[in-house]
């Protein structure tokens, strides 16, 4: 068992919880993930690693309430029945900081992608990076972590959907005006902005990379779930990644795949609502 310091709400369908994973942490990189269960009977949950401090042994995990797991997780009080990772691959950047110095470098997020965005940037900062971050979302409420965000990059620009905060619109209108600014840009967010956001820089020829953790299930390559296409070849996101070339995902077959358990996943929450509820009477 795992103790949980805290898991509170952050927005309106989003958690921060802190719990303690020595050894976690111990070997983690910024990109890597981990996957929790809530109790011995509950599904794994692959989530990306937030922010973490080696010396205490403390992790910190942002999740978003999309379906029955999620939902089961926010009833957790004070301990998580496993933590296990760290899991997947380092971001490249930051596993490789020497290769990439004087690059200029932006980071695009889209909704709760800033979770895995922060501690990149943060371990980038600690090895003397300036690097520039756009994010965005739906609206204002769905901006998570803004002040910590703000530390920890050289500049960072806001755009939401229904122009609630920062710029109204979309954050390839924002990256479109810059672009000629970077050498480099990491994308993490929804699949479809990835998408948009490869479509644009492959234009002017800058590398780019994705995160495809929004396909995970399982964590573990078992349930062929975040199966991709990545330079034409099958690639499985919780083992080969979660961060791949951009320019070579295939994002169409991609964003098929997201409604393979859709019907099953709406079920189930339902199940997970209604046994909740009496749980609670």
């Amino acid at each position: 068992m795992y103790k949980v310091y805290y898991n509170k709400k952050i927005s309106s369908n989003s958690y921060e919880m802190k719990v303690k994973a020595p050894l976690v942490v111990e070997n983690c990189l910024p990109g890597q993930f981990v996957i929790v269960m809530a109790h011995e009977d509950s599904e794994r949950i692959p989530l990306t690693i937030y922010d973490y401090d080696k010396e205490k042994g403390i992790l910190k995990l942002i999740y978003q309430v999309i379906g029955a797991s999620t939902e089961e997780l926010t009833t957790i009080k004070d301990e998580l029945f496993s933590v296990t990772g760290p899991l997947g691959n380092a971001n490249e950047i930051c596993a490789n900081p020497k290769e990439f110095k004087g690059k200029r470098i932006c980071y695009v997020a889209g909704g709760v992608g800033i979770a895995p965005v922060y501690p990149q940037v943060k371990y980038l900062k600690s090895k003397g990076f300036k690097v520039d971050i756009i994010y965005g979302s739906r609206n204002v409420d769905l901006l998570l972590i803004r002040k910590e965000t703000e530390k920890v990059c050289n500049k960072i620009s806001y755009a939401t959907d229904d122009g609630s905060f920062g710029t109204k619109g979309f954050v390839t209108d924002i990256l479109k005006d810059r672009i000629k600014d970077y050498d480099i840009v990491v994308a993490i967010g929804p699949v479809i902005m990835m998408k948009n956001v490869c479509n644009l820089t492959k234009e002017y020829n800058i590398p780019t990379i994705v995160s495809m953790n929004p396909l995970m299930v399982d964590g573990s390559g078992m349930c062929g779930a975040c199966r991709c296409e990545v330079d034409g070849k099958p690639r499985f996101a919780c083992i080969h990644g979660p961060e791949f070339d951009g320019h070579k995902v295939d994002f169409d077959l991609a964003l098929k795949r997201m409604n393979i358990y859709k019907e099953e996943e709406a079920i189930k929450w339902e199940e997970m609502k209604k046994r909740l509820a009496k749980e609670v009477a």
